[in-house]
């Protein structure tokens, strides 16, 4: 997999609004933030236009992820949130110059679009927060973002969950996102990005969180991992009849059909500890003690 060049001070980088409509206010903190990294913000055209839920029209949304994508002078390209709005437009992103000269993608939730074509290029891209929710993010959450734009080493270090007793390391290219995102993605003809799937997800009944589960099963999707890393489960709810199985009981179910270790609890997803996972690169899970390391491979 290809990884953009890393960023620089001084250097460029590209703030759109492809989904969810927002203000000035919001992004204001966000905004302080990648300045105070050195790198000098360049918004897009249409980024405050509000056209009901979304941030202008899918017309210009497109247009203004369109020039940034083909814009030589930004180095990465950020969001100011996401929520829906982004897969309304992911079948007309032209992404022939962007695979000509790849650049960094940083977000998550419905950003997972663009990651999911952008990875299947053999393009890398960072699983990232966003600058509506960088206020309430904590530290770590902007600080690994930082780190990851510009080529420092990331690895993190988790609990590790009683439910998965393998002392077995694994190492795989990461592929994944928000699981509601990768569900609605889903192509019969799509070939795998990568072999450890990471995964979270927010505000889903328990049911429809199986069902999105078992299609990625019977699409054949899981039979190809090694592993399995979860986020962040927020909200994952009980319907009117109790399913009989919380998250991760169903995650486990299914897993263990082919195998997988799972290892739960990673900080990333719609929370505070949201932070930064490379997507189309090389990752090494390792369980030691009482935790769970897991590292990226330089590149």
């Amino acid at each position: 997999m290809i990884s953009p060049p890393y960023l620089k001070a001084g250097d460029k980088i590209g703030v759109v609004s492809t989904a969810k409509r927002t203000t000035p206010e919001e992004i204001e903190h966000g905004l302080d933030l990648l300045k105070s990294w050195g790198l000098v913000p360049v918004l897009g055209k249409n980024i405050y236009n509000t056209h009901g839920f979304f941030a202008g029209t899918d017309e210009e949304r497109l247009q203004d992820i369109q020039q940034m994508l083909d814009d030589d002078s930004l180095k990465a390209i950020t969001f100011t949130k996401g929520a829906y709005g982004t897969l309304r437009i992911i079948k007309n992103i032209d992404l022939t110059r962007f695979r000509e000269r790849p650049k960094w993608i940083a977000g998550y939730s419905d950003i997972t679009a663009l990651h999911y074509n952008i990875n299947k290029l053999g393009i890398q891209s960072i699983h990232a927060v966003m600058l509506q929710g960088m206020p309430t993010s904590n530290f770590a959450a902007a600080e690994t973002l930082r780190a990851a734009l510009f080529g420092e080493q990331l690895s993190y270090s988790i609990p590790r969950d009683p439910n998965n007793n393998t002392d077995n390391p694994v190492s795989g290219t990461l592929t994944g996102g928000n699981l509601s995102m990768l569900y609605a993605l889903l192509d019969s003809d799509s070939d795998p990005t990568g072999n450890i799937l990471f995964f979270e997800d927010i505000d889903e009944y328990l049911y429809h969180f199986d069902r999105m589960i078992v299609t990625l099963k019977n699409r054949g999707k899981l039979e190809w991992l090694k592993a399995i890393l979860v986020g962040g489960l927020i909200e994952i709810k009980e319907s009117t009849i109790p399913f009989g199985q919380n998250a991760r009981e169903i995650v486990l179910q299914h897993a263990k059909s082919y195998g997988l270790p799972v290892y739960f609890g990673f900080p990333s997803g719609h929370m505070s500890d949201n932070r930064a996972l490379i997507l189309g690169r090389t990752v090494h899970i390792k369980p030691t003690g009482a935790m769970v390391e897991v590292s990226f491979a330089d590149q």
